[in-house]
């Protein structure tokens, strides 16, 4: 038996909200606290994604998996600091949404599945 996938994907979702919650309260490419708040829910919602089933994600070729663990792994694992707060902020503003949409079908298409 696998192992239930549905937390992660709720993971995923709190990890975009609190993004949200971190934008209204200012800039993140000019406050570093802001900055770094939303680097460790992206980190968060990067893995969270690497255990979400394959069966699932491949329902979804216009969410680009694999980039989003490479991402993970570029947040975790450069130490050096040269990640750029503009390109944070763009992937923010042009990933989140879709990644969101996905996932809450995926939950939706899980929880019909069972009703019947």
């Amino acid at each position: 038996m696998s192992k239930p996938w549905e937390p992660y994907a709720l993971h995923i979702l709190d990890a975009i909200e609190k993004i949200r919650r971190i934008q209204t309260r200012g800039d993140l490419t000019r406050d570093e606290v802001l900055y770094d708040a939303a680097l460790r829910n992206l980190q968060t919602l990067s893995e969270a994604t690497q255990l979400l089933p394959d069966d699932k994600k491949v329902a979804f070729p216009d969410i680009p998996w694999h980039e989003i663990s490479g991402f993970r792994n570029i947040l975790v694992h450069n130490y050096l600091g040269n990640i750029d707060p503009l390109t944070i902020a763009s992937v923010i503003e042009k990933q989140l949404q879709p990644l969101e949409e996905c996932i809450r079908t995926m939950l939706q298409q899980e929880q019909s599945s069972g009703d019947d």
